[in-house]
């Protein structure tokens, strides 16, 4: 199964990435595909690439539920396996 999910930008970095948090867990991504990307911006994350910013209500949304439903750890290790 295949899941984007929000991730902070935590720093940027060269040729267009980005260094972002998972759940706890630091990883560089492709922000290639997402314009005027900051720190602290939240983007959603497949497969390595941020695809689009989203608001940071939101974002905290959705990771709240993922932690309420146990998975955020889960989907964590499987995203950072995927890059």
């Amino acid at each position: 199964m295949c899941l984007a999910i929000p991730v902070r930008v935590e720093a940027l970095q060269e040729d267009e990435m980005a260094l972002v948090d998972i759940g706890g867990i630091r990883k560089s991504v492709s922000i290639a595909l997402v314009e005027d990307v900051a720190v602290g911006d939240y983007v959603i994350l497949h497969v390595g690439y941020a695809l689009n910013k989203i608001d940071p209500e939101e974002a905290e949304r959705t990771l709240a539920l993922f932690a309420e439903m146990g998975e955020l750890e889960q989907i964590a290790s499987e995203a950072a396996a995927q890059l």
